[in-house]
């Protein structure tokens, strides 16, 4: 079996389940071989029914006995039931709305069902019970896959099985890699990843495919390092006007700033492309230091591009553009959905012909008739935000150009070395003076009025407030409050006849940046918001970030979204509503309330939890992570990127068409791609 064979050849998959299939991204079998269980279920085979847990999946091995006719209930929905026998007790399996669910079961036949089970009177019952095969039923751990549309986890199940059953899997690492660690081999990973005899077999196996991952990313790094560097590029020179705009700025550059501008400028004069990370706590004058990049390579004749996730970014990079560079006469311009249709294609003529200037915007950069011919440098804003698709095009548009990205997730410093290998890293690691220091005040739930009197207060005095909670929509499984629920409150309460919005994921575009711009304007005093503000707006006279259930943030996000405030030259604040019943959630509320730099909360963050939401790596076709985390598997990225150096710097043959196997696929995925 050729593991790039088409989907469509196993046996039992027609069009409609290769459809299926393909809009899962399975399109060969080795797709599908790397379609690991998103979770697992862990179950126990049980024959006396009266020794089951109500709240426990169990696996039961059943003969059918009868189909009852199905019922309309008084909700409307279809039940199906259907009667089965194990060793003399009696089972009622019931389906809602699935009248069709008969049709995969015959009288007398045995089946394993795996599901919940619950005693009802005389008999026992269980609802939507999944019909297991075989090899459900020998496992104890049952996987599960995630699924679109009418797809099946059996399916998938099935068709891995059927992969298994005529492969062997031959081993891709270096012996002494394998021995020196004691790896299972790649074989028994791949086989107990899907089906696991047990607990530990399927520990052994993640060590070792996420060991995989890991070493792999470490070796792309280190080679797309190595490309860059041999790569030609434009060697830039440093403009006399470089003092002059300096000196016309209405403040001091912090040392951190001035550190990371003279880095930029040495990478500028090289003759290959730079490709660097500014990372940047909230606040900490990221902007002014791209825009200085930008002023060198436009003054010398090339074009600039900077890139933002959103309008309301964009346009707020362009206004701090047009005013640092007012008297510099550079064509600045600002290219984004909302661009009037002739003012499109006059920036586009004008990109076109080769003119030096500077251009902001979003997605709209990346269209197919965007064609720089003289682009020096392309800036990306909270590059995280981007998909590997979108930010490989823009950069397709200027192959020799230099890279620069920015970021304000704080990534551990004991962290970067392995994340980004020999990457070029700027830190800047100090706010610029007179930036506002944030009070930070933690409210147990009961005392919440406390902090909605403080935005009473605020509100009063002129100023404004967000909001931020981490739903949309009531679920009372984790009593959490939700956007709809406190906009209501809050408007018949402490917010009434105060103009306040909402902000959250479902609302369209559009609206977003309707809502953001009036209250940028001051015309909506306070937003109710999840997450979705916590990267981009600058507004200086918002004062107070009220975070409810704080517990259910990671204390990087927390100082995110603290970073909202303290803009302006008013006092601000950020105040953090949680149920504080754990240690762990006291430890982190009382982290959050002493510090304010981002890089000792990340430490902390990563000490504490793990913390999977630090940094946005983990997205499926961007970083070709499947299993493992980079932060949480901090410590198998350690050994992973030490055994890639020793590879990529070893003169073994096998070492060497390891390295070349890496290239080939390098070429076609990542070529041009950011390193972040």
């Amino acid at each position: 079996m050729n593991i790039y064979s088409d989907i469509g050849q196993l046996k039992g998959v027609g069009p409609k389940t290769k459809d299926l299939l393909n809009k899962c991204g399975i399109y060969n079998i080795l797709d599908l071989l790397l379609y690991f269980p998103r979770d697992y279920e862990f179950l126990n085979s049980v024959t006396d029914l009266n020794t089951t847990n109500e709240n426990e999946k169990f696996t039961i091995k059943c003969e059918l006995l009868e189909f009852k006719k199905d019922i309309r209930t008084k909700t409307g929905k279809v039940l199906t039931t259907l009667v089965f026998q194990c060793n003399e007790q009696k089972i009622l399996a019931k389906w809602f709305n699935q009248p069709y669910i008969k049709k995969n079961f015959v009288l007398g036949k045995k089946y394993n069902l795996v599901g919940k089970i619950k005693k009802n009177g005389t008999f026992f019952e269980v609802i939507n019970p999944v019909a297991g095969c075989e090899d459900l039923a020998q496992s104890k751990i049952a996987p599960k896959y995630s699924l679109k549309d009418s797809l099946s986890n059996n399916i998938v199940v099935k068709l891995i099985n059927q992969i298994l059953d005529n492969i062997i899997i031959s081993e891709n690492l270096p012996n002494l890699i394998v021995e020196k660690y004691n790896f299972v081999s790649l074989d028994y990973a791949i086989r107990n990843i899907h089906f696991p005899k047990d607990r530990d077999s399927l520990n052994k196996s993640k060590k070792r495919l996420k060991f995989q991952e890991l070493f792999t990313y470490s070796i792309k790094i280190m080679m797309l390092k190595q490309h860059v560097k041999s790569s030609n590029g434009i060697a830039f020179k440093m403009v006399e006007e470089l003092k002059e705009l300096k000196e016309s700025l209405p403040f001091e550059l912090t040392s951190a700033q001035s550190r990371t501008i003279r880095e930029i400028l040495l990478d500028q004069k090289k003759p290959m492309p730079m490709n660097r990370l500014v990372q940047g706590d909230v606040g900490s004058g990221k902007t002014i230091v791209a825009i200085i990049a930008m002023f060198n390579v436009v003054k010398n004749g090339y074009q600039a591009v900077m890139m933002a996730p959103t309008e309301i970014l964009a346009n707020q990079h362009f206004a701090e553009v047009k005013k640092v560079l007012k008297r510099f006469e550079i064509p600045i311009e600002i290219l984004s959905g909302s661009t009037k249709n002739s003012e499109k294609l006059r920036i586009k003529e004008k990109i076109k012909s080769g003119e030096s200037m500077i251009v902001i915007g979003t997605h709209a950069l990346i269209e197919e008739d965007v064609e720089f011919v003289n682009l020096g440098i392309i800036v990306t804003d909270e590059q995280h935000r981007f998909g590997v698709y979108q930010r490989s095009k823009l950069i397709n548009k200027g192959k020799e150009a230099d890279v620069l990205v920015m970021t304000a997730t704080p990534i551990p410093r004991t962290l970067s070395l392995y994340l980004y290998g020999d990457l070029d890293i700027s830190i800047i690691d100090e706010l610029p003076p007179g930036r506002q220091k944030i009070d930070t005040i933690f409210f147990h739930n009961r005392y919440r009025n406390k902090a909605y009197e403080l935005a009473q207060n605020q509100i009063k005095d002129g100023r404004q407030v967000y909001i931020v909670c981490p739903l949309i929509e009531e679920n009372e499984a984790l009593d959490l409050s939700s956007v709809n629920k406190l906009y209501d409150d809050l408007k018949s309460t402490y917010f009434k006849g105060i103009p306040l919005e909402m902000l959250h994921g479902k609302m369209n575009g559009k609206s977003k940046e309707d809502v953001m711009d009036r209250f940028k304007k001051g015309e909506v005093k306070a937003i109710i918001s999840t997450t979705v503000i916590e990267v981009g707006v600058n507004v200086p006279n918002a004062t107070v970030m009220i975070i409810e259930n704080a517990e259910r943030f990671g204390l990087s996000q927390l100082h995110q979204l603290r970073g909202r405030v303290g803009r302006g030259s008013h006092k601000s604040y950020c105040v953090l509503i949680a149920e504080a019943n754990s240690n762990v959630t006291k430890k982190r509320m009382q982290i959050m309330t002493q510090s304010n730099d981002g890089f000792f909360i990340a430490e902390q963050d990563l000490r504490i939890r793990g913390a999977g939401e630090l940094f946005g790596i983990k997205q499926h076709g961007d970083s070709e992570l499947i299993l493992a985390n980079i932060i949480e598997d901090s410590d198998i990225l350690r050994i992973a990127n030490m055994e890639a150096k020793k590879v990529i710097n070893s003169n073994c043959e096998a070492d060497k068409k390891l390295c070349s196997e890496v290239i080939k696929n390098l070429q076609k995925t990542s070529k041009y791609i950011c390193f972040n």
